[in-house]
């Protein structure tokens, strides 16, 4: 049914990324990595977090939502190819630092607390008060919105 961040999160800028894995570790600059599929029931509840990342992260990071259809059946090609850390489980979330550490890997509804909180360590930049919470709510049965606690 289409572009799962224009549909569910109301943000169709985030595809396609705007810079790849290799360039922005070769920047040295911090990332997120987000693999899903458009057609995946949990990648369209976990949009409106990605949504939400780029929103408070954008200046900050470089947040590369892809799918896992061009990574699938293919040989990895090293630590500078998304393919190198995808598991197989969607949604998944990998937060590096600038130096291309990995700061968290997990798969599912990562909490938005969990992912502020790496991408906090990964540019150094202290998580204030108001961004240490977060909750997904759904309003109806294709929109959801992450609030403060």
């Amino acid at each position: 049914d289409g572009n799962i961040y224009a549909l569910y999160a109301g943000n169709g800028s985030l595809v396609p990324p705007r810079n790849n894995l290799e360039q922005t570790l070769a920047d040295q600059r911090p990332a997120v990595v987000v693999y899903y599929l458009d057609d995946d029931a949990a990648s369209k509840r976990f949009a409106p977090v990605v949504s939400e990342l780029q929103r408070l992260w954008g200046n900050q990071v470089e947040l590369i939502p892809l799918t896992t259809d061009a990574l699938q059946n293919r040989p990895e090609r090293g630590p500078t190819d998304p393919a190198h850390y995808w598991r197989g489980l969607l949604p998944q979330v990998v937060v590096f630092n600038a130096e291309g550490r990995v700061l968290l890997d997990q798969s599912g509804q990562v909490p938005l607390l969990e992912i502020n909180q790496a991408l906090s360590e990964a540019t150094g930049i202290e998580l204030p008060a108001e961004l240490a919470g977060g909750d997904l709510r759904s309003f109806n049965e294709l929109n959801a919105e992450v609030v403060s606690r």
